[in-house]
């Protein structure tokens, strides 16, 4: 079945092209899915999960919020984590984003103190709100990845055996698909876990350590099928930077879900 390596589509980033210059981005696309998304599935949640307390207006809210948070998070994490160096010799390249180049984990801290700000808006425990829009990002974070793969961009390791993807822009060598891989876990797997978690009532906290387990424990794992930064290598003990970010995920969604079980964030 994998006796000859997949060649890698090469899609043209642009979706479609409005002028020679300018044009909109697949990448761009993939962004505004994980945000219709978050408004459709969180609508269902509003009308279903009552006891969330939430109302479309809060929704809506909510999305813009989170929105800043993920764009602004997303890059400055990417520059402080991946790229430090280079964006101080070229400043101005922080803003095209639409080249790529955000960082989940920088996405993810903008989300956590936009959600602070939200709180002030509309008073109710941090907590539960990042219970209620913990389920709602799996699918943006899968469609994230799926820009990854069309962009070509953050290709897998060398398989050393003939089943992978050869990315004709790298070289001629079998590679771990793992724009893929992690579309597949930390998009549709982690969703359907949440999702699947979030239908009934659970402990102020429970879902979110949730979140923060099954997205740190599968990034975690396919960074070692993904190639790492070639400016920054492997770090301490072999390990990615991605790694390194996803450990203390880990390490505080397993507290947390003790804590919520023991009703400590009630």
């Amino acid at each position: 079945m994998f006796n000859t390596p997949i060649i890698h589509p090469q899609f043209d980033p642009i979706a479609l092209h409005i002028t020679d210059s300018f044009g909109i981005h697949w990448y761009g696309l993939m962004y505004l899915t994980g945000f219709l998304t978050f408004l459709f599935l969180g609508r269902y949640q509003v009308k279903h999960k009552s006891w969330f307390g939430w109302t479309n207006t809060m929704l809506d809210d909510a999305l813009f919020y989170g929105a800043l948070g993920v764009i602004l998070g997303g890059r400055i994490g990417y520059v402080l984590f991946y790229q430090f160096s280079n964006f101080m010799q070229h400043p101005l390249d922080i803003f095209k984003i639409w080249q790529g180049g955000m960082s989940f984990h920088g996405g993810f801290l903008g989300v956590l103190i936009a959600m602070f700000f939200f709180t002030k808006k509309y008073p109710q425990k941090w907590l539960k709100i990042m219970d209620f829009v913990a389920p709602l990002v799996p699918i943006g974070l899968g469609a994230g990845r799926m820009g990854n793969f069309i962009n070509g961009e953050l290709w897998g390791r060398a398989t050393n055996s003939s089943y992978g993807m050869i990315f004709p822009q790298v070289d001629n060598i079998a590679r771990h698909p793992s724009q893929l891989y992690e579309f597949a876990l930390e998009g549709i797997t982690l969703f359907c876990i949440l999702w699947w978690y979030s239908r009934k009532q659970r402990p102020v906290g429970a879902i979110s350590a949730l979140f923060l387990i099954g997205y740190g424990g599968f990034r975690f794992l396919v960074e070692f099928t993904r190639e790492p930064d070639s400016y920054l290598g492997l770090l301490q003990l072999g390990l990615s930077m991605g790694q390194w970010l996803s450990l203390p995920m880990i390490l505080i969604g397993v507290w947390m879900w003790f804590q919520s079980n023991k009703n400590r964030f009630n």
